[in-house]
């Protein structure tokens, strides 16, 4: 049998009723950029989100870039985030001329480790960009605080956590995105809300950031041929935007459909967990994760050997992520080493993530735990 690690088809076989007539209606009114599509799917975000503005642009790199440059922050600023997450995260504020200032994360949620952030904080540092990584909130009453008490920004990657709730201090969960200065999110078909190609949106509670976002998307353009700044072209366009909107409808189900998943492979792990073997995703109280990736750990240096096992009978798997950014080739010049953040660089060698897309089949999901327990037993 094969089980992939995600798979596109099925999803768009089942909606095909629903997303042809849409497709169909964009190409026969030729309206291909910035269309009634854009407009409605930034309602229709901003309201599931629980944000008061939305803005569609290109991915979820232009995302991050463009809320970091609305912001102001530029040469002689720091951003702090985190050394696991994929680069967008740290490109975005390098491309921007600031500096990025990392802190590591807890072992548990993958997330910042928001005890950490106030020692970094100095006379230069702009923002926090908390990651949401694999579909958990961070920890962002205490992101909050140290916000608030230094007088700095909340940038929110919400990249792989689309529909992900925090319970914030008042008792009533909120969706990721409606908690910082801006929420980023990309619609990479990957995503738990993804379309037929790249796709990315910013959320915020101010209309002035939300202006401002939607000229620096147009070249910094408010009026045509009239420019105030110089901006990108980093448009979310109309066809990808009339998908996103079908899609939208089912996304709260398809999430609902992830936690079932992973809550089969922590039934189905309990033993290997009980016996120290293996360490689960940790769903941290008050959050609801919605997995984008399920990661399970492997320590003792079994983890490649599990990967390569799993790969020869058809089960797919990804590390998410082999090499911590401060370890990357790329920001040599930061003079960061290893040891720097013992955390992500332990993770980095023992996560392992397992098939969990909503379209899994029970005979799917029972065969790649069989073939991860095995594995761990010895059998396999």
């Amino acid at each position: 049998m094969k089980v992939a690690l995600f798979e596109l088809v099925r999803q768009s076989r089942a909606l095909k009723d629903a997303l042809d007539p849409a497709m169909a209606s964009v190409i026969g009114k030729g309206s291909f950029i910035l269309g009634e599509n854009v407009a409605k799917f930034e309602e229709e975000m901003a309201a599931y989100c629980g944000a008061k503005y939305a803005v569609g642009v290109a991915n979820g790199t232009d995302a991050l870039e463009l809320a970091i440059k609305a912001l102001g922050i530029g040469p002689g600023d720091e951003v702090i985030t985190v050394p696991f997450t994929f680069i967008a995260t740290t490109e975005a504020i390098c491309l921007n001329g600031a500096t990025p200032v990392l802190v590591d994360i807890e072992p548990e949620t993958f997330n910042i480790d928001a005890s950490k952030i106030e020692k970094k904080i100095t006379k230069k540092t702009k923002a926090i960009i908390p990651v949401h990584l694999f579909g958990q909130a961070c920890d962002m009453s205490a992101v909050a605080a140290v916000s608030k008490k230094h007088g700095i920004k909340v940038i929110e990657d919400c990249a792989q956590a689309t529909g992900a709730e925090y319970d914030a201090s008042a008792g009533a969960a909120r969706k990721v995105g409606s908690f910082g200065d801006i929420g980023c999110f990309s619609f990479f078909p990957s995503k738990n809300l993804g379309c037929f190609g790249d796709g990315g949106m910013i959320t915020t509670k101010d209309k002035a950031l939300a202006d401002r976002i939607r000229m620096l998307r147009v070249h910094g353009s408010a009026r045509r041929y009239l420019h105030e700044t110089e901006g990108r072209n980093s448009r979310l366009d109309e066809l990808q935007a009339a998908i996103l909107r079908v899609k939208l409808r089912h996304l709260d189900e398809w999430n609902g459909s992830r936690r079932k998943n992973a809550k089969y492979y922590d039934s189905a792990f309990a033993g290997l967990k009980a016996a120290g073997k293996i360490i689960l995703p940790s769903e941290a109280k008050g959050r609801r994760h919605v997995y984008n990736i399920y990661n399970i750990r492997i320590s003792g240096g079994k983890r490649d050997g599990l990967e390569e096992a799993l790969t020869a009978k058809g089960v797919g798997t990804a590390v998410y992520y082999p090499i911590p950014l401060h370890l990357q080739p790329v920001y040599a010049g930061f003079g960061w080493k290893k040891g720097d953040f013992p955390v992500s660089e332990k993770a980095c060698g023992e996560v392992l993530a397992l098939p969990v897309y909503p379209e899994l089949d029970n005979e799917e999901l029972e065969y790649a735990a069989k073939c991860v327990t095995d594995f761990m037993e010895g059998k396999l």
